[in-house]
């Protein structure tokens, strides 16, 4: 077999594991919250980046609701950058609310969502939320 040929056979057998990784999802987990002395609440996210891209733009907003379930703020948070294949922690914090009187956390909208060296896209589609804290984290 000549070279050219091995390595278009290799190429062709890698093809299918390339294209998973290209569909594979951005998950945003709200892991926990905590209190911050003085008031507030911190809240801890992971980013599991399993797109096959890397974010140098990130951006969420975020809408709080308290324990009577109305929105109390928006919040807007920079996650950015997310590496490809990689999870990441990132630590919010919202001023002047108890984490214990946080109902839920909507998002909003994605203010920016700009994969690496490539334009702006919609990454609703590609998104899956979770939350293990006491509130939910939802679309």
């Amino acid at each position: 077999m000549t070279l050219t040929r091995l390595l278009s056979a290799l190429a062709l057998a890698a093809a299918p594991f390339a294209a998973g990784a290209e569909t594979g999802p951005l998950r945003v987990e709200l892991n926990k919250t905590e209190e911050i002395d003085g008031g507030g609440c911190r809240a801890f996210f992971l980013f599991r980046n399993q797109t096959g891209k890397s974010f140098e733009g990130f951006e969420m907003s975020l809408a709080i609701l308290d324990g009577q379930g109305v929105i109390d703020r928006l919040l807007s948070i920079d996650a950015a950058p997310l590496p490809v294949q990689r999870t990441t922690l990132k630590l919010f914090e919202i001023p002047e609310i108890a984490c214990s009187n946080i109902s839920e956390i909507l998002l909003h909208d994605i203010t920016s969502c700009q994969p690496q060296n490539e334009e702006q896209m919609d990454c609703f589609p590609i998104l899956e939320l979770g939350s293990r804290a006491a509130a939910p984290l939802v679309k």
